[in-house]
């Protein structure tokens, strides 16, 4: 699966402490051994925010990525193991 990173959204926060703890409170998984990003082999340290590079879906989620992904711009192609979860506090953790 292909998605975008948004960057800029450090600011942000959740009741969960971290947006990785978020990821691994919502998604019903355990944490990757790696990043998500199909070819990378660092530890995951971030829950990122990204959208699926799909125009016709335009909510945010968040995905565990190491904190070069986090920064990187354009698409990445993650594991489609991983789940997607809403950044969405409202159907969360808000």
């Amino acid at each position: 699966m292909k998605v975008r990173n948004i960057n800029g959204t450090s600011d942000t926060t959740c009741r969960c402490g971290s947006w990785l703890q978020h990821w691994k409170n919502y998604s019903g998984q355990f944490l990757p051994v790696h990043c998500s990003e199909i070819h990378c082999t660092s530890r995951p340290e971030v829950g990122a925010h990204v959208q699926k590079a799909s125009r016709s879906d335009n909510n945010w989620y968040i995905i565990p990525l190491c904190s070069s992904h986090n920064k990187s711009t354009g698409e990445l192609e993650i594991m489609d193991s991983v789940k997607l979860v809403s950044a969405n506090k409202r159907e969360t953790c808000g």
